[in-house]
C-alpha cells in the first residue's frame, strides 16, 4: 500500500510515456492531415498583419505631409497678415483660401484631424481680419467640427461665437461660447467665454440666466481674479436691478 505521505511518481502526475507518445503522434497526424489548410490560414494571417503595418505606414506618411502643407500654409498667411485688408492684397489671399480649401477637400479625419482644422482656421483668421463676419463663422465653425479632438476646436468656437456677435446673432454666439467651455481642451478663454454668456443673457434681458452664467465664472475660475470680479460686479448690479 502507498503511503499516503509519499509523492506519487512523475509518470503517474503527467501520464505514461506511451500515453504521450500517442498525443504526440495524434498532433502530429492532425496537423499532417491539414498541413494544407493550416499553411493557408497562417499565410492569410501574415498578410493581414503585412498590410496592417503597411496602411498604419501610409496613412502616418499621409498626416505628415498634411501637416506639413498646413504648416506652409501658415507661414503664408503670416506674411500676408500685415497687409491683407489692402485692395492690393485681395488677390493673393483670395488665391490662397481656395487653395485651402481644395487641401480641405483632400484631408479626411483618417489622415489629420488637426490639419483639417488648422486649414480652416487659417480660412477663419483671414475672413476675420477683412471683417467678414459671415465667412468667418462659417469658417471657424468647420475648424471645430474638423479639430474636435484636437486643441483647436475651443478657439475655433470662440472665434464663431465672435464673429456670430458681429452679426447680431446673439442666440447662435451662446451656442458657441457653451461649446467653447464644454471642449476637454484647457483654453485660457474660457472664463472669458463664460462671462460672455453672461453679458449676453443680459442683452437678452435674460437677467435670472446672466445671473446664472456670473455665477458660473466664480464658480469655476476662482483664480481668475479679472472675470471674477467682473462677474461679482454684474451680479451685484443685477440683483439690485430685480431687488433682491
Amino acid at each position: 500500500m502507498q503511503n499516503k505521505n509519499e509523492k506519487p511518481a512523475k509518470g503517474a502526475a503527467f501520464g505514461s510515456v506511451a500515453d504521450n507518445a500517442a498525443v504526440g503522434d495524434g498532433i502530429n497526424e492532425f496537423i499532417q492531415r491539414h498541413r494544407k489548410e493550416l499553411f493557408v490560414s497562417a499565410g492569410a494571417i501574415l498578410l493581414v498583419l503585412v498590410l496592417c503595418i503597411v496602411a498604419l505606414s501610409v496613412m502616418d506618411t499621409l498626416r505628415v505631409r498634411a501637416i506639413s502643407a498646413v504648416e506652409e500654409f501658415g507661414s503664408r498667411y503670416e506674411t500676408l497678415s500685415p497687409s491683407i485688408t489692402e485692395e492690393y492684397s485681395a488677390n493673393d489671399a483670395a488665391e490662397l483660401i481656395a487653395e485651402i480649401e481644395a487641401f480641405t477637400k483632400k484631408t479626411t479625419t483618417m489622415t489629420s484631424g488637426y490639419a483639417e482644422g488648422k486649414a480652416w482656421s487659417i480660412i477663419g483668421s483671414i475672413h476675420s481680419d477683412k471683417k467678414d463676419w459671415p465667412a468667418a463663422e462659417t469658417a471657424w465653425a468647420k475648424a471645430a467640427e474638423a479639430g474636435k479632438k484636437t486643441y483647436l476646436a475651443a478657439p475655433a468656437f470662440f472665434n464663431a461665437a465672435v464673429s456670430a456677435e458681429e452679426q447680431g446673432k446673439t442666440e447662435k454666439a451662446i451656442e458657441y461660447y457653451t461649446n467653447c467651455i464644454a471642449s476637454s481642451a484647457e483654453f485660457s478663454a474660457a472664463p472669458r467665454a463664460q462671462f460672455a454668456i453672461g453679458r449676453l443673457r443680459e442683452t437678452l434681458r435674460e437677467n435670472e440666466a446672466a445671473i446664472e452664467a456670473y455665477r458660473a465664472v466664480i464658480s469655476g475660475w476662482a483664480y481668475d481674479k479679472v472675470w471674477t470680479n467682473l462677474a461679482h460686479s454684474r451680479i451685484i448690479a443685477l440683483e439690485e436691478e430685480t431687488g433682491r
